[in-house]
């Protein structure tokens, strides 16, 4: 008894997917340090939206969070994108969506509000030990532990050991670098400012529009308390305007968009926040006895609204794989490798469409044929937004059934004696 660990998993992070991971974890009846450098219990994340995506919401559910975030007020709906052809929006009616692609409304939460409640339900779950005021400043990696160091905000510097440590430490993950693990990046060409505001609404009962002008993106969220996120992504030409007067270049943006949003009409109630370096990210999710969830392991363009949603599939995934390895079912390399492997299996893919579109190209020509068409078309339009909810891959979205579709609607529509502008 003397050579066991002292807890089964140190998760370092105690944001949405580290407390996802140290409940799950928990749950299946590991022993889990919760380790978080902030003191407040209240703190939460400020650059970042608070768009949780539809094929986030089951393991919200599953965790016991959904019920305390929809009492707290989080505004649901799906997704209303427009594109050069105009509005994609699979309506709120009867038969809109594609069920059997999961697609459900997404839920919106201020982070402040958010961020809270799913750091108590950590602290409240058996098993898990939330240590605040604790960074993270080395780690050893041995063939039978992990040792973490760290040093508390007042006091001497304490070693917890472990069998598996997990980064849950977002962006320049600090259990990454002191890992050796490698980084991979692609450049992202454009920046971003965005603010709550106070205004009327849109009216559509959209939980999110999104406009791609090209080559820059919009987009106006309503959340809690009868808020609205307003968020600017221009293309990095725009950036000297932006830093010039940063609330008139955010008002002009927004009030200059085809059906434009009520922003002249609404008062500013919180803080702009910037982010000037968009840089996707990627990093291997496993190491020697290590794990990277959430922003740890991938970092993507904030346009895609994702980080939120996939800071708790990760989470859970991790859990999924690693818990049996924790309760002595499996060996933890094992239990590593098939978290990889659903991992790579369920972000990858959505991750590199991300990627490719934060250079701020011109729509491809199957993106032009795809959105050209799912504006007149409902099965095709709830298709994109299943895709946009990452309910389903861009393999399956973009497959020769759907290719084919979108062409009978240009032949359809030519001969009709409509036009679908698909050159540009």
């Amino acid at each position: 008894m003397s050579n066991r660990p002292d807890y089964d998993a140190v998760v370092v992070g105690a944001s949405l997917a580290g407390c996802t991971s140290a409940i799950a974890l928990a749950r299946q009846g590991a022993r889990v340090a919760l380790v978080e450098r902030r003191t407040d219990p209240a703190a939460f994340k400020r650059v970042c939206g608070h768009y949780i995506q539809p094929s986030a919401i089951p393991t919200v559910k599953r965790l016991g969070l959904l019920e305390g975030i929809e009492r707290a007020g989080a505004a649901r709906g799906g997704a209303r994108i427009w594109t050069r052809y105009g509005w994609i929006d699979p309506g709120r009616g009867e038969g809109s969506r594609i069920e059997r692609g999961g697609v459900g409304p997404a839920l919106s939460l201020r982070r402040e509000v958010l961020d809270p409640i799913v750091r108590r339900a950590a602290a409240e779950t058996d098993g898990v030990e939330l240590m605040l005021g604790h960074t993270l400043e080395g780690l050893e990696l041995g063939r039978s532990r992990a040792t973490a160091t760290l040093r508390p905000r007042e006091g001497k510097q304490r070693e917890l050991t472990a069998s598996v440590l997990v980064g849950a430490d977002g962006r320049g993950s600090s259990v990454a670098r002191l890992a050796g693990l490698r980084t991979w990046t692609s450049r992202n060409d454009r920046f971003g400012y965005w603010s709550y505001f106070k205004g009327p609404s849109l009216g559509t009962g959209a939980g999110v529009h999104i406009w791609f002008t090209e080559p820059d993106v919009a987009i106006a969220t309503p959340t809690d308390d009868n808020l609205m996120l307003y968020a600017a992504f221009p293309h990095r030409s725009r950036l000297a305007e932006f830093k010039r007067d940063t609330e008139t270049a955010l008002r002009s943006f927004m009030g200059r968009l085809p059906d434009a949003p009520p922003i002249g009409e609404s008062e500013r109630v919180g803080p702009i926040v910037g982010k000037i370096d968009l840089t996707n990210e990627w990093r291997a999710p496993v190491g020697r006895r290590i794990a990277l969830v959430g922003d740890a392991a991938l970092a993507a363009d904030p346009v895609g609204a994702i980080g939120c949603g996939w800071a708790f599939q990760s989470g859970e995934w991790l859990a999924e794989a690693v818990g049996p390895a924790l309760t002595g079912n499996i060996s933890l390399s094992r239990g590593l490798r098939a978290y990889r492997r659903r991992h790579r299996r369920g972000l990858l893919g959505h991750s590199l469409v991300v990627a490719g579109s934060a250079r701020a190209d011109k729509l491809s020509p199957v993106e032009r044929l795809m959105f050209s068409a799912a504006v007149r078309d409902p099965v095709l339009a709830a298709g994109t937004e299943a895709f946009a909810a990452r309910a389903i891959g861009p393999r399956e979205y973009m497959s020769p059934r759907n290719l084919a579709r979108a062409a009978g609607v240009r032949v359809r529509v030519a001969r009709e004696g409509g036009a679908v502008p698909v050159a540009g």
